[in-house]
């Protein structure tokens, strides 16, 4: 069983950066994935970011390329999101997530869910 949770979320003015976390707990294989989802009420959980574990290659939206980075500390189990030039269009809950058989990070299939963590960006 595999435990993820964030943190860094707020608020933050548009053009302004914010860092997430996601720790994970639990046993993590090193061919899995974490990654970043955000969801807005009423729509859709869309996939943000993400990172294989196994050699830290990343996927990005296209929304967010050049904006957001993932990165992550291996020995840590730690997934962070640097998000730099916020928009408001970028206000969601957003979840972190593991698949844990992951075959690249532009495949992520999440197995296991973080509780979420609200950015809010003001215009």
């Amino acid at each position: 069983q595999v435990q993820l949770v964030e943190s860094g979320g707020g608020s933050v003015q548009a053009g302004g950066s914010l860092r997430l976390s996601c720790a994970a707990s639990g046993y993590i294989d090193s061919r899995a994935c974490m990654g970043w989802f955000r969801q807005v009420s009423g729509k859709e959980r869309e996939g943000v970011a993400a990172i294989y574990r196994i050699d830290s290659s990343t996927y990005y939206t296209d929304s967010v390329r050049g904006r957001f980075t993932i990165s992550q500390d291996y020995a840590k189990k730690t997934a962070y999101l640097q998000m730099n030039s916020s928009k408001p269009e970028d206000t969601a809950m957003y979840y972190c997530a593991a698949d844990i058989s992951c075959r690249g990070a532009g495949g992520m299939r999440p197995d296991y869910w973080g509780q979420g963590t609200q950015v809010t960006v003001s215009s």
